[in-house]
């Protein structure tokens, strides 16, 4: 019977604690990020940007009650946004009815799985990704978010379903350029840099937003003018269930991924602070509380959502004590959704401009190439689900399964090998095998084993066994096999200091034939 965990969250819930002056100031800091944040997200994603400030109310609503951490902030994030464009574009056309209704689904997918997981106790699933696939597919991801808003940025035409090769339009049609984007793009990255650099607290994305409408007024009547979002509908949350449900089998695999890669970001952030804060943080918690407020996304017509690095840490250092503080950026999003009109002068090239603002320091090839000098193997896998996050965008939830196989095959082939070091005294030989003892390595342990047995005269054998780690049946029977080969030539044999970890199922096998 699965645990109640999202029903035992509640109980536990920092709600419960009265709200200090510093969950106040940090939601109304996270807010006043979350706002442009959740419209340039949605855009990134393919998703209509009105759609984006839903997403912001009700993933941050929802997740508040649930978290484990009292500072993560959930909502629209630039990787997710990635992957779900990735993950619909070869489905649907970004920004129609059925790509929206598309990424509601993936939403109330990814939502099931993680609560899903949750509920089953398994988030050590959290950790199930290996430093190497994330170092590379961050980095690269980041690479071509940046990539993927040249267009924007310059106002230049690229028609290319590949990101490179977009890339390439662009800079090969630096005369179509707009002087007015690309004006407007930088100055937004300057901008928001600056503000970040001055103090966390000082709403940079905010400002870049409230200029960005006014030059968009500005320069609505002038010879070259920056493309605008247009006319916005309200941005109203209703919740239906009127989905592509028979879709539901092409959007499993990329649900998986998205549910446990997105879930990796907020797991990286909660464990940070949990250091730092000397608390204990509960993966299965946090899984609860990201399923939640997906599950919610979904029921609205939004996309799925995850949470945000640069947001937790803006609500950490303004002073955040609770979830309080994710509750009343929620609300004050609310506030915010009549005014979405009030972004239809707003150049896009504005938006491009904070997603680069956001995302550009992730593309750091640092982390990647730091593993060359600790480990030839796994820097390779960084470095190829890397260059298959490039050459696969937009469809990047395949690289990460590209390296997750590299992860898993090298894996096998280092538990592959088995060392056996053996001596001979006086007619007494000692093996003393060094590995992990499974069903891919046995037949090779066996090989060596009998060698050294049939190769020369003995009258007894000692398998030291103290340096075998797990040990499956395949191994034990292996060595049951071993151990009979010698009887039969007249050989006794003793197996000495088994390890915890394969000493009862050598114990079972071994009892089976009275050995």
């Amino acid at each position: 019977m699965p645990d109640l965990a999202p029903i035992a969250t509640l109980k536990r819930s920092s709600l419960w604690r009265q709200p200090s002056t510093g969950d106040l100031v940090a939601g109304v800091s996270v807010a006043l990020v979350l706002v442009p944040q959740s419209v340039a997200y949605a855009v990134l994603a393919g998703i209509p940007p009105e759609r984006g400030m839903v997403v912001g109310v009700v993933a941050t609503i929802a997740a508040a009650p649930f978290l484990a951490s009292p500072y993560l902030q959930s909502g629209p994030t630039a990787i997710t946004s990635l992957l779900t464009l990735g993950t619909l574009s070869t489905l649907a056309s970004p920004m129609s009815e059925s790509y929206v209704a598309l990424a509601a689904l993936l939403a109330l997918m990814v939502g099931a799985i993680r609560l899903g997981i949750a509920l089953s106790q398994a988030g050590e699933l959290a950790y199930f990704l290996s430093s190497p696939v994330l170092a590379g597919f961050t980095s690269a991801a980041a690479v071509v978010i940046v990539a993927s808003q040249l267009p924007t940025l310059t106002g230049a035409p690229a028609d290319a379903d590949s990101v490179l090769v977009q890339t390439g339009q662009v800079m090969a049609n630096v005369g179509e350029w707009n002087p007015v984007a690309v004006a407007i793009g930088l100055g937004t990255v300057a901008v928001v840099l600056l503000a970040r650099r001055l103090s966390p607290l000082v709403p940079g994305v905010l400002i870049a937003i409230v200029a960005g409408v006014l030059i968009g007024q500005a320069t609505a009547t002038g010879d070259v003018a920056a493309e605008t979002l247009g006319e916005l509908p309200a941005a109203t949350p209703v919740v239906s269930l009127a989905l592509p449900w028979s879709r539901v089998t092409d959007l499993l695999v990329p649900a998986l991924i998205i549910a446990v890669i997105g879930f990796s970001e907020a797991a990286a952030i909660a464990r940070k602070f949990a250091a730092e804060e000397r608390f204990a943080w509960d993966p299965d918690r946090e899984f609860a509380s990201q399923g939640v407020s997906n599950l919610a996304a979904g029921l609205v017509g939004g996309f799925p959502a995850g949470a945000s690095f640069s947001r937790s840490a803006l609500n950490h250092m303004a002073g955040a004590t609770s979830a309080w503080s994710g509750l009343v950026t929620g609300l004050l999003m609310v506030g915010a959704l009549p005014l979405v009109g009030l972004l239809a002068d707003l150049p896009r090239a504005v938006l491009s401009g904070i997603i680069v603002a956001a995302v550009g320091r992730l593309a750091d090839p640092g982390p990647v190439f730091a593993l060359r000098t600790e480990s030839r193997q796994q820097f390779t896998i960084a470095l190829v689900t890397a260059l298959a996050t490039l050459l696969l965008a937009p469809q990047v939830h395949w690289a990460i399964l590209i390296g997750i196989a590299l992860s898993i095959a090298a894996h096998l082939r280092r538990e592959r090998y088995i060392t056996t070091e053996h001596w001979v005294e006086d007619g007494h030989l000692h093996l003393r095998p060094t590995g992990v003892l499974w069903f891919g390595s046995a037949p090779r342990f066996e090989e060596q084993a009998t060698t050294l047995i049939t190769g020369q005269e003995v009258t007894a054998m000692t398998i030291h066994l103290q340096r075998l780690g797990r040990t499956d049946v395949s191994g034990a029977y292996a060595l049951r096999r071993i151990v009979e080969l010698a009887r039969d030539r007249g050989v006794t044999v003793d197996l000495t200091d088994p390890t915890e970890a394969s000493r009862l199922i050598i114990e079972r096998v071994m009892r089976t034939t009275g050995s």
